[in-house]
Parts: structure tokens; sequence; C-alpha cells
């Protein structure tokens, strides 16, 4: 840890202590919670990134996904907010190590080590999967170890909801680190579960092997090799890497995300069989397989004497164990004929073997995955057709048929049709009307339809008073019939466009602080108070802006709080009946108190029966608000 030089006081909360990292975007300093007392790891955005909404929208969604997933492998977030400008996150503070320093300089981890270390990664992505969220940047820096063994995730820096497209990343641009890429990452195309499934395979393999599969001069090098080239066996640079655990690393790192493991519980669930001792389900365990590519695991047959490629000696000197021959017409006859005889014989035989008809039988290839299916074929002599997909309560992916079926005879080099699994039919779920909510009030209604959103903005609302993070429009329109796992496009106001300043009076501080908040504003340094008659003391009366002045993000909002009721004029009401001296006080605030009989002396004057003779506050002087005025009334 590096002590700060210049230690700061984040919302009169958090004081910075030491730099723990640096990172793409943000710095992580060691910092003490003032008012719970306790050390934290505050992660602060980067100050040219502050400057950016687009970078704040994506550091605010880090913090939103992180904090809404509880997991013991996950580091918890307790906190995130900003301070003149600059945005923060406040983290666990884990006591030990990443994964990054204990593999520095090609260090490797036992076998039996790093299966249960991944296995635990793989328990906190598989949980985050079901939550709705991959990581998209599964790495060993952003995998921590405490000092009693336990794993711990963190940086959910560009996390994204399952099937969501990204709307904060350049164009043309990806998001991660690329050593860890999958190939659909790198290549840019979408990513689900099995994208963090991958990077988790690459983890592993660099913890057996002492360097990741792919290394290279520039990112665009590494990732380029992700998507074209073979991975290499582990074992070529650690012979003792158990064949078990070799196979369940190089099944992660299927080049089709198809052919990996399907979920991380699965890649976790195979880790766990090879830390008991148990068979492995990955393709090729327990056999001696060749990866000719990342996505497939081929059996290597023995090659048999007459097959291989052998060196014949060359004769040299003339032969001088024959006789000489005579040059006679009838001998050159006779050897013409030979010839032709031995050449027509080569001839025909050449066309017998080139139209001879070879017949095999096709293969059963059920429950077996695409891949699988096609090296079963080609073994065979067979070729792969088209790829016909059809619903069925068998696992997505897998061979359910076949056209020929299984057991036909067909021409050897036949092209066989798969039928594969789609997996059972998406049931219809009914589109939530999430229309003015928040947004994360809208993720978690569609989340619970089982339905993904895709962000878009705009600077020309439709709807007059749009806030930010404040759904304007929604497509499919609320109670639409689609799938569950459709993609519901949510339209938000642009973080940069004005929007009119929301009512935050009758809220505590607090509120209002959080309510802004919402909205990208911030609660300025300067307070004011002032009385009122209708506002409880302590709670904000009016703002600086006012409500429904534009505003936009990061306006710094002064609240005027209450200080109490305001002082009133006491009005006169001797002479007034009950009736009218109560409408009279509570016109000005006040109440009508005790009524009591007055001295019949002050009431000798003819025609004051029933009228107010005194009253107890006199005329003209002040009084707070709502306070009793008592009377007496002639009898």
């Amino acid at each position: 840890m590096e002590p700060v030089s210049d230690p700061r006081l984040y919302s009169n909360r958090y004081q910075v202590t030491h730099l723990l990292a640096r990172g793409g975007m943000a710095m992580v300093y060691r910092a003490q919670d003032e008012l719970l007392n306790r050390a934290v790891a505050l992660k602060i955005l980067y100050p040219e990134l502050s400057a950016d909404p687009l970078f704040v929208e994506r550091f605010r969604r880090e913090a939103q996904a992180a904090a809404n997933l509880s997991h013991p492998n996950i580091v918890p977030v307790f906190d995130w907010g900003e301070d003149e400008g600059t945005y923060f996150i406040v983290m666990e503070l884990i006591d030990g190590t990443s994964l990054a320093e204990m593999l520095r300089g090609g260090r490797t981890l036992t076998a039996s080590r790093s299966a249960q270390l991944i296995a635990q990664v793989a328990a906190a992505l598989g949980y985050a999967h079901r939550s709705g969220v991959v990581h998209r940047d599964v790495k060993p820096g952003n995998i921590l170890i405490t000092s009693d063994g336990q794993v711990k995730v963190t940086d959910f820096g560009i996390a994204q909801a399952v099937a969501t497209e990204d709307q904060l990343a350049e164009a043309g641009s990806v998001m991660g680190t690329a050593t860890y890429f999958s190939p659909e990452q790198a290549a840019g195309a979408s990513v689900d579960g099995r994208s963090d499934v991958y990077s988790l395979g690459v983890v592993l393999y660099e913890m057996l092997a002492g360097r990741p599969p792919f290394v290279g001069d520039t990112p665009v090098e590494v990732a380029s090799q992700h998507v074209n080239d073979v991975i290499p066996l582990p074992t070529q640079f650690n012979d003792a890497i158990p064949r078990d655990l070799e196979a369940i690393t190089m099944q992660a790192l299927a080049k089709w995300p198809d052919q990996r493991y399907q979920s991380a519980d699965e890649f976790r669930a195979d880790l766990l069989r090879f830390s008991e001792g148990q068979p492995v389900h990955a393709l090729g365990a327990g056999h001696d397989v060749a990866f000719f590519a990342a996505d497939a695991t081929r059996a290597v047959s023995t090659v048999m004497a007459g097959e291989r490629t052998m060196a014949v000696p060359v004769m040299t000197g003339p032969r001088t164990d024959v006789r000489r021959q005579h040059r006679g017409r009838a001998g050159w006859i006779i050897a013409i004929v030979l010839v032709l005889l031995a050449a027509g014989g080569g001839v025909g035989y050449a066309y017998y073997a080139s139209h001879r008809v070879v017949k095999v039988l096709v293969p059963s290839l059920y429950g077996q995955t695409v891949s699988v299916a096609t090296q079963t074929l080609t073994s065979d002599g067979l070729a792969v057709g088209s790829t016909v997909s059809l619903t069925s309560k068998e696992p997505s992916g897998t061979v359910i048929g076949t056209k020929p079926k299984a057991g036909t005879s067909v021409v050897k080099g036949h092209a066989v049709t798969l039928q594969v699994s789609q997996g059972e039919p998406i049931p219809l779920v009914s589109v939530p009307n999430v229309v003015n909510m928040s947004l994360s009030q809208a993720e978690t209604l569609l989340g619970q339809n089982n339905l993904n959103y895709y962000l878009k903005y705009t600077t020309t609302p439709p709807l007059t008073g749009a806030n930010p993070n404040t759904v304007l429009t929604q497509t499919p329109l609320a109670n639409s019939k689609v799938r569950q796992g459709t993609r519901v496009v949510l339209v938000l106001l642009n973080p940069t466009s004005a929007f009119p300043m929301p009512s935050v009076r009758g809220q505590s501080t607090v509120q209002a602080a959080s309510t802004l908040g919402q909205d990208g504003l911030t609660v300025s340094s300067a307070t004011a108070t002032r009385c009122s008659n209708t506002v409880q003391s302590g709670l904000v009366l009016a703002t600086i802006p006012a409500a429904g002045a534009p505003v936009t993000s990061n306006t710094a909002v002064e609240l005027i709080t209450s200080s109490g009721y305001c002082q009133v004029v006491v009005p006169t009401v001797v002479g007034q009946t009950q009736k009218e001296a109560n409408t009279t006080l509570n016109e000005q605030g006040l109440v009508l108190g005790q009524v009591t009989q007055a001295d019949p002396a002050s009431c000798a004057s003819p025609g004051l029966s029933g009228t107010i003779a005194t009253q107890s506050l006199a005329p003209g002087t002040l009084a707070p608000y709502d306070s009793s005025v008592d009377v007496t009334v002639c009898p």
C-alpha cells in the first residue's frame, strides 16, 4: 500500500489513507468510514472521466450491478456517491492478495489448489448469471484471495444484464482485457454467461501452465489469436498437469459457446468432481487426446507400420547378376506386348478402384453435441449436411436424430442431416408497464417477468416533465405477449439534456439528497432556513433552483429547510361573537382557546351579551403561528 500525500474526506464520511491499485477507469484506495468506524475500499473514477456522462453512467451501473449481488464469493458494495464532481464506490476491504500477484513471474499453482480456487470463482459467476449479470472482465486481477483462503470476485466495471446490448461502449470498441477475451467478445459479438466460462478457463490455464494460452505484442494481436488460432495444450508447458484437469480446461476454452460448459455451475461441478477424485464429464478426460482446435476433442489413432512413410535406399552401380540378352526382333515384340498388357492391367485396376462403391452405416449420434457428432461422422467417412433445429426436452444443442436414421447403410461420403434440439418451446409472458418508472424499478419488474432490456437515450422526450433514469417509452408496449428473454427497448432522457427540477418539499434532507441523486443532481454545501407555517421544522421547504426550473445532471442544488412556525399579528376579536372570533383567529393562523364568562362589570353597556369581552393576547402583538387565544364572553 502507498500512503496518500493529501488525504481527502469524501462526502464528510470516507477518509482516504492509502493507494491500493490503479485500474482502467478508476483508482482504488484504502479509506476509513468515519461514520461506522471501519476500513473500506474506495474506488474513485478518474477526474477526466467524471466529466463524461457516459462514463459516469457506466460507473453507476457498476455500483448498481454489484450492489444487487449478495454472495460469499463476491465483494459487496456498501455505498456509492459523488463529492464535488468526483464519483466513487465504497466496497468491502479484502484482507489478502489478488490471484494476479500469486501468478506474477510465471508462477503456477498445484492442480488441486487451482481447481479449488476456480470452483469458488465459478460459484460467484454462476450466481451472477442467475441474477442476469455477465461479468465480462474475468481475470486474475479481479479475483481476490482472503487470508483464510476464500475467493472474492470484484470489479463488475463492465458488467451488463444478460442479452442486453451495451450502449455505453464506443462504436467499434470492445470492453475487457484482451488476454482473457472470449472469441465472441474479441469479435465484438453478443456475449452471455458462457463468455465468462471461457475467460475463467484462460485463468485456470494460466494457473496450471504459468502463462496464458496466447501472448502477443498488442491487445489486437492477442484478441485475433483468441478468434483464429488453436490453443496449445497446457501440458506443453507443464507436463505435470493431470489429464482430467487438462480436459476440463480445454472444454471451457472451446471456440464456440455451444461446445463449452453451458454454465458456470456446470464448470464448477466438473472441477469439484476432479477435486473429489471422481470421473469428470469433460470430453477426452482419461484418454489420449489431441486438440486440433479449441472447439474439438479428437482421439488420435495409432499409425500402423504399413501406413508410415518409410525411406528406401537407392541402388548404386551397374547390375552384375544378370546375363547379357540378344537384341533380336522377337525379343522386342515380346517386350512390347508385356508392357502393353501390364499397362492395360494397371489402368483397369485403377478404374475399378476409383469406381468401387463402399458403404458404411450411419452411427447413432443421439445426445452428442454438434461438434462431437461432426467428428464421429468424419471418422466414419461421412459428411455433415444441413442442421435442422427442433423443439425438444433434450438439452439445447444436442443431436436428437439424423436423416438417414442411425443404422442405415449409405455410400461412404454421404451427407447426413443433423436434427438438433433447441430446447423446449419458450413460454410467452405479458410485458409489464414500466413507463414513468425509475430505471431500477423497471429492471426489477422486467427481471421478475424473465425479460431483458435495451437502453436508448433521447434528447427530445415525448413527454413533458421527463427526468433522467425515468422510462419515457417502451417497446413492445405493455400487455404485449412475447417470449421469455425478449429484450424490451426502454427510452430514457439523455444524461446531458435539461429536465425540470424535481420537488423535494416536505422531505428530510437525507431523502431529498437521495431523490436528487437518482436524477444525477447533487446537494450544495450551502444551506438556508426559513420559517414556515405548513412545513415541519427541519424538513425541506424549498430549493434553489426552484422546483420545475430547467436543470441538467451534476447541477448543485441548495436546500432551504423550515425553521418552524412563523410569527403572526394577533387580531382584535373583542366585540365579536364567539363564532366570528373563531373565524378571525383562524384566518391569521391562530386558534380559539379557552372560553370563560366575563365579569358582568365589563359588560355594562347594552347589546354586549354574547360578545367577546377580553382576549388573552393583546391585539397588534406577535405570536407564534397556531398559538391559542383565550377569551371571555359577556353573559
